[in-house]
């Protein structure tokens, strides 16, 4: 028997107040930590969602995110209807998909928390505009697995509970997928989804360690995820490095090479989120950028005086660096401050 979701945290987000206090304090943590875009597993409140979307016009960070919705298995005050869901989420769409730096992106909990009823009112809302995004969770443990497969008897696998109803596609973002099947990971190739591994959240969590070679042999995209409610921060230079111990860990692990790290955190991301001008620093490339100053004397300053190779240079960074490290965010050349 599945057991509800108390979520006390996010049911406090039904007071306007807390909800500005929370994307403000949000935003500036995703700044602080050098982050310049992300994709942002919203509220199941409408009117905190609009709070979100307005601080974030205004702190000038590429945000992607939408309105969280699940009919089951919640706390009642986080249920929403499909009705409901289909309405708020319209107004949200209408009222700031492409304003500036935002979009939208529809967000079923995920399929333990979601009716099939719900989830064919996300795929209207995926289709209501063009350049919306889909993002979930999927395969992130296995009792949750066993769980969702009770509940969706005619699917066949995790993936399928949102395939079936058109949600995976180019701009499907999946988080975790730490025990997928190769059917799974087949088909989220095929279909160019992107998943989001979270490397912090898995490991505090007990998840599992995430199979990136299998990721990679199958064609899959995949880029580095904080995961705020289960992971350890913001800052993606301290989840690559999850990343790489992850792999580690694992005798048939993916080799993580500086390089690659610095690829998961800045151009996988930038793909994943379908943004062609944005995560590397080429010729007509929006300049995006984070400048990394550690404090004089600090074990990551003195280090980085003795690396004798940009990959040196890289690997220190990726290994000692933290938010401290942050000194200035730019995005499209506009500091953000």
């Amino acid at each position: 028997m599945a057991r509800r979701l108390r979520l006390p945290q996010e049911a406090r987000l039904a007071d306007p107040e807390v909800a500005q206090q929370v994307a403000g304090d949000f935003l500036t943590g995703l700044r602080l930590a050098g982050t310049t875009t992300a994709l942002v597993f919203g509220s199941h409140y409408a009117r905190a969602m609009d709070i979100f979307f307005a601080a974030a016009a205004e702190s000038g960070l590429r945000i992607t995110s939408g309105l969280v919705v699940g009919d089951r298995l919640l706390r009642e005050d986080l249920h929403t209807t499909p009705e409901r869901a289909l309405a708020e989420a319209a107004e949200l769409v209408a009222k700031w998909h492409g304003v500036g730096r935002l979009r939208y992106a529809v967000t079923p909990r995920f399929s333990l928390a979601t009716t099939e009823d719900l989830l064919k009112v996300c795929a209207q809302t995926l289709v209501s505009a063009e350049g919306l995004f889909f993002t979930s969770h999927i395969n992130e443990n296995t009792d949750e697995i066993a769980t969702v497969s009770d509940l969706f008897p005619q699917s066949t696998s995790y993936l399928d509970t949102y395939d079936q109803f058109g949600l995976v596609g180019p701009r499907s973002v999946v988080a975790h997928n730490v025990h997928p099947s190769g059917a799974e990971l087949a088909r989220l190739a095929e279909t160019g989804a992107s998943v989001s591994h979270c490397p912090s959240s898995n490991s505090a969590l007990g998840s599992g360690l995430f199979p990136l070679a299998a990721h990679v042999d199958h064609g899959v995209r995949v880029a580095l995820g904080s995961d705020v409610g289960a992971g350890t921060g913001l800052n993606l230079i301290q989840v690559g490095l999850q990343a790489y111990f992850h792999q580690q860990l694992q005798p048939d692990g993916y080799p993580l090479m500086p390089a690659h790290m610095l690829y998961l955190a800045t151009l996988a991301g930038a793909q994943a989120l379908d943004l062609p001008t944005v995560g590397h620093l080429s010729e007509g490339m929006q300049f995006d950028a984070v400048q990394i100053s550690p404090r004089s004397g600090s074990t990551l300053s003195t280090v980085l005086g003795h690396a004798n190779s940009p990959a040196d240079a890289l690997a220190s960074i990726f290994t000692l660096g933290s938010d401290a490290d942050v000194a200035q965010v730019w995005v499209d050349g506009d500091l953000i401050e």
